[in-house]
């Protein structure tokens, strides 16, 4: 994940390659209930501003992500999996009435398939890419974006060319490495 990016903007097309990555992801039931908001140069600054006013900034750990050209914003419709599973392909599976019906928000599985293929997208173009949550700025975020009522946000994708100086970013998360598969791979069962 890269938390310092060059200035460089990026081509329209490569943010149309990245988008047509996203919406390529799977959705069940072939749902299309994912939606981007695409940021891209000046337009970023609507994002900062909402979630890291000017005093906060001269405080935040990661100056470099300000200048990611691009920011993505995922969103997801709970509504429209609702629909799509009330269709008579799909409805005698129960969960075309309530959001809570769900065992498993596919919503939020999708759309964190969507997130994974804009990131393997990304590295693709040999852009840096970073994924982030938007935690308690959600509402604040949608509401500056003109999102509709109903959609709920995954988090941020912020993507461009890494800084040149970037080098590895030392955050906490990064430090804890990757699980180990003698511990967490599970051949033939637990």
């Amino acid at each position: 994940m890269c938390r310092d990016f060059a200035t460089t903007p990026l081509r329209p097309e490569v943010v149309d390659r990245l988008a047509e990555a996203a919406l390529g992801a799977p959705a069940a039931g072939n749902t299309h209930g994912l939606h981007l908001v695409a940021l891209v140069g000046d337009q970023t600054a609507r994002y900062w501003d909402v979630t890291l006013p000017a005093p906060a900034r001269e405080r935040f750990r990661w100056p470099g992500l300000l200048r990611a050209p691009l920011l993505l914003v995922p969103y997801v419709s709970p509504q429209a999996y609702l629909q799509r599973y009330s269709e008579p392909d799909k409805s005698a599976s129960g969960l075309g009435r309530a959001a809570e019906d769900w065992a498993v928000p596919y919503w939020f599985v999708d759309g964190g398939a969507a997130v994974m293929a804009t990131l393997l997208a990304a590295e693709v173009e040999g852009l840096g890419a970073l994924f982030f949550g938007q935690f308690d700025h959600e509402r604040a975020v949608a509401g500056e974006l003109g999102v509709p009522a109903g959609m709920r946000a995954l988090g941020t994708v912020a993507v461009g060319h890494a800084a040149e100086e970037h080098g590895a970013s030392e955050s906490r998360s990064a430090r804890r490495g990757r699980p180990d598969p003698d511990r967490h791979l599970h051949l033939g069962g637990w």
